[in-house]
């Protein structure tokens, strides 16, 4: 038997993107996200990986979970988490990968629990460094275009002038810092069960407030290319897995997108409600976008 199969597993509830839905976009504001697509939710299997953690790998299950003690004490302090964590972060990831150079471009901490105490109104608001609830949408945050241009368009920042890279990795990695079990974990889907041409792309939008329905439906403001990730439909084929009571002392990295071909490619995740530990605990985790260039 396979040693995927032999694991625990939970059915939950993971919400997709609806049939018949046209105008995609995501707006964010301190503390809210709101999407103009319309999902439904759809009963999937979920199985649990903590037994077998160390069979995973990036290249073939597009996500890979470490063992890793971060310097930072407090993760609700953002001056610790400027100060200690992109390095950090930055040196996990090429270790992971085997890049020749990592940049981190931002991060951003979720919690299930009140936002309220915790926001704070922004003017020129710029969707990193904050606060925001979990993203409950099977979801990858870049399609293959955005992260393409993404990609040359950082390169070029951080090391104009030299050779051009021949692989890239677009990547989350992702800890869990708050007690376990926590109510709403992450969910990531195996990419092996995920088609090439599947995804529909949604626009990010990123505003100060979450403005009304017939705005959010309206036309997106001119300029440069909005930032766009792909949202998913409904697949039985899809083959969804979690690591159950994750903790600050481990970090989940995941593939948004892998330039590299014959290998895992993407991944797509969301939070779902995990109903099977009555006692848990109010999830709050910290994500950190990486592009991992190979020479």
């Amino acid at each position: 038997m396979n040693i995927e199969d032999e694991v625990e597993s939970a059915d939950a509830h993971i919400s997709y993107l609806a049939p018949g839905s046209f105008v995609n976009r995501r707006f964010v504001a301190p503390g809210r996200e709101v999407n103009t697509g319309s999902y439904e939710t759809h009963r999937v299997r979920i199985r649990d990986g903590r037994s077998i953690r160390d069979h995973f790998t990036l290249d073939t299950h597009g996500f890979v979970v470490t063992d890793h003690r971060s310097a930072v004490r407090d993760f609700t302090d953002t001056g610790q988490i400027e100060a200690i964590y992109p390095a950090e972060t930055a040196e996990l990831v090429r270790r992971l990968t085997g890049a020749d150079r990592v940049i981190v471009r931002g991060w951003m901490t979720r919690t299930s629990g009140d936002l309220e105490a915790r926001q704070r109104q922004t003017v020129g608001y710029t969707h990193q460094g904050g606060v925001q609830p979990p993203a409950a949408e099977a979801h990858v945050d870049f399609t293959a275009e955005t992260a393409e241009r993404v990609a040359r368009a950082t390169y070029e920042s951080e090391f104009p002038g030299e050779a051009p890279f021949r692989r890239f990795i677009s990547s989350s990695l992702w800890r869990c810092y708050s007690e376990p079990p926590q109510d709403w974990p992450i969910a990531v889907c195996d990419a092996r069960s995920v088609g090439p041409d599947e995804g529909t792309p949604n626009a990010l939008v990123v505003v100060d407030e979450i403005p009304d329905p017939e705005t959010m439906l309206g036309p997106l403001p001119a300029g440069r290319p909005p930032m766009t990730a792909d949202v998913f439909r409904y697949n039985p084929a899809h083959r969804w897995w979690y690591f159950s009571a994750m903790h600050r002392d481990e970090a989940l990295l995941l593939k948004f997108y892998d330039s590299g071909k014959g290998i895992a490619r993407r991944v797509p995740h969301t939070a779902f409600r995990d109903r099977s530990f009555p006692e848990a605990r109010v999830r709050e985790s910290i994500e950190v976008r990486t592009l991992a260039y190979f020479l």
